[in-house]
């Protein structure tokens, strides 16, 4: 990963590279193989709350652009961001509505999960975005394996590497960030790595859309407590695309294989990357550094 200068620009260099790869919604899935006889209504049912739960890219950049606002260049990256990840959610309802219009969701349904983020440390949350990015990119991927429909494989596949591609411009500004913010960007790096490395050791699907971000709301102040079903994506991971052990593995370690290339040193383990944010406690705090 080439190291950006402190008073570099990320934002022109990933809106060429993101426009090479960007994918068409009409022209690059592959709409005329659908076959209605390997869509289950199971499968259908979470097409639906996967639409809603893509739709809450539209609070989260609310959220960044509010938190950044000292940094037009992580603001701009935005435009793209926002862009592919509203376009998750249209493509999984254009596939409804082709298919099956009746659960395409309402625009009640959509706007019932934009609501206000509470602020938080701008670093713990880039870092807990990129993290999200990785573990979005496996559930897919998992996804895509446990459908039977042709079509809809097919898509969860292309989101997935959208997710890849996020949390490589993630990791840009995360590398801009240790440069311009040194010891409060590493500590801010290195505890949410530890917890979202962790997820195993947890019930709770460790991911932005699960977490609690406005405690006025509490307790319908995360993204899935506010979609029809709350429960869905336990059920989701757990008892239908069975997101199991292994594949929580697969995501701790290309969180630590990341967070080493960050820091320039190995973390094979998370006790390993838990040692070293020890060392910064105390020295610094992550919470009232600026970000990026």
């Amino acid at each position: 990963m080439r190291a950006p200068k402190a008073d570099e620009m990320l934002y022109p260099e990933l809106f060429r590279a993101f426009e090479r790869v960007r994918w068409d919604l009409d022209k690059d899935i592959n709409w005329q193989e659908f076959d209605a006889s390997r869509l289950t209504e199971e499968q259908a049912q979470t097409i639906k709350m996967n639409a809603i739960t893509e739709w809450a890219a539209l609070p989260a950049t609310e959220m960044f652009l509010r938190d950044n606002r000292h940094d037009s260049d992580f603001s701009a990256f935005m435009s793209i961001w926002f862009y592919e990840e509203q376009k998750h959610s249209l493509v999984l309802m254009e596939y409804l509505r082709r298919f099956r219009p009746d659960l395409l969701p309402t625009e009640q349904e959509l706007h019932a999960v934009r609501f206000e983020f509470d602020p938080a440390p701008a670093l713990e949350t880039l870092m807990l975005h990129f993290c999200g990015e990785i573990r979005l990119n496996h559930w897919y991927r998992c996804a895509a394996q446990w459908h039977t429909e042709p079509v809809i494989k097919h898509i969860y596949e292309t989101i997935a590497k959208d997710e890849a591609r996020h949390g490589g411009a993630y990791l840009r500004y995360m590398k801009k960030a240790l440069i311009t913010t040194g010891d409060a960007a590493r500590s801010a790096f290195a505890k949410i790595g530890v917890l979202m490395a962790s997820a195993r050791r947890t019930t709770q699907a460790l991911h932005p859309t699960n977490l609690h971000v406005n405690q006025s709301l509490f307790p319908n102040d995360t993204v899935q407590s506010r979609t029809p079903k709350p429960g869905w994506l336990e059920h989701w991971l757990d008892q239908q695309i069975q997101f199991d052990m292994t594949w929580e593995a697969k995501v701790a370690e290309r969180i630590l294989h990341n967070v080493s290339l960050l820091f320039e040193q190995s973390f094979t383990t998370v006790q390993e990357l838990n040692r070293f944010r020890k060392t910064f406690t105390g020295n610094t705090s992550a919470s009232n550094a600026p970000c990026l």
